[in-house]
């Protein structure tokens, strides 16, 4: 390996260690800024769904870890990282990357300020990385019940959202096309909240064959199909949403119980179930 290559490696260790000092769980990266360490599974015949429940590294974003041994052993396995990557969407932040592009011809900086002023919301003063192609990463948390999902795109052209399950490239890793920093006066500030109106952006609506959000006078049967419909993956992100149609629609309060019952359903204890509800309440200017 080439001196700059032992550098980046130990400059990438340093940078995650201090990272997970912060309660941010790491993984190494390769300069593809994809998880350094290949799946075990990879020449098995016929693989079966593991997130490391094998016990053995190479499962990406399911590696991450805030432990700083273990993030030695990982880096100790892929000698070759020259970046590390920090999960979204995990205790204690739950870190949700709002990542504005410079790589399509729209201007994903104008898109989001627009966004901001149709949905009436401020970005506040948080963490800014800046990457290489001269695109910035926005670190913002959210609610420790809500599930909030990857996409490309589905705000405007350019902004991308990296959520549950998914990571951001850390400042001070090392890729192909440069290295990543921390944007000048953000180093030592924490992500800050995400904004109530941006966070209900990121929720997926619901697929056009569920039924809408009724009127009062229905009673929210249609909320409570929704979620009763949810898979696991998305029970509380689907409770979450109906949770705060229905509080937005005036029907909160009448239709707590029918929520509840219709998450037992799903799977979701009746604390889990209740909490997120309260998190809705809150979210849209009501008290639970």
């Amino acid at each position: 390996m080439a001196t700059t290559d032992r550098q980046a490696t130990t400059l990438a260790l340093a940078h995650a260690l201090s990272a997970a000092e912060r309660g941010l769980a790491v993984i190494p990266l390769s300069r593809t800024k994809l998880p350094a360490l290949r799946s075990p599974h990879r020449d098995d015949p016929a693989p079966t769904p593991c997130h490391g429940e094998c016990g053995r590294p190479g499962h990406g974003v399911y590696d991450a870890t805030t432990d700083p041994a273990r993030i030695r052993e990982l880096f100790a396995a892929a000698p070759w990282a020259t970046g590390y990557g920090i999960a979204c969407g995990l205790p204690p932040h739950h870190l949700i990357g709002v990542d504005l592009d410079t790589k399509s011809d729209a201007d994903s900086s104008a898109a989001l300020r627009e966004l901001a002023l149709r949905h009436l919301f401020t970005i506040p003063p948080t963490v800014v990385v800046l990457t290489p192609s001269g695109g910035r990463h926005l670190w913002l948390t959210g609610p420790p019940d809500v599930v909030v999902p990857n996409s490309a795109g589905r705000l405007a052209p350019g902004i991308d959202i990296r959520g549950a399950g998914g990571y951001l490239v850390g400042p001070g890793s090392r890729t192909e096309h440069g290295v990543y920093r921390t944007a000048p006066g953000t180093s030592h500030i924490g992500p800050a909240p995400c904004p109530r109106a941006l966070l209900r952006l990121l929720l997926p609506a619901p697929r056009p064959h569920h039924p809408t959000p009724p009127s009062a006078g229905g009673h929210g049967q249609g909320l409570v199909q929704f979620v009763m419909a949810a898979h696991e993956g998305q029970r509380n992100t689907r409770l979450f949403w109906a949770a705060c149609r229905a509080y937005e629609d005036g029907i909160g309060p009448g239709l707590v119980e029918p929520l509840v019952e219709a998450a037992l359903d799903t799977g979701l204890t009746e604390r889990e179930a209740r909490a997120t509800i309260a998190s809705a309440a809150r979210l849209t200017g009501h008290h639970p």
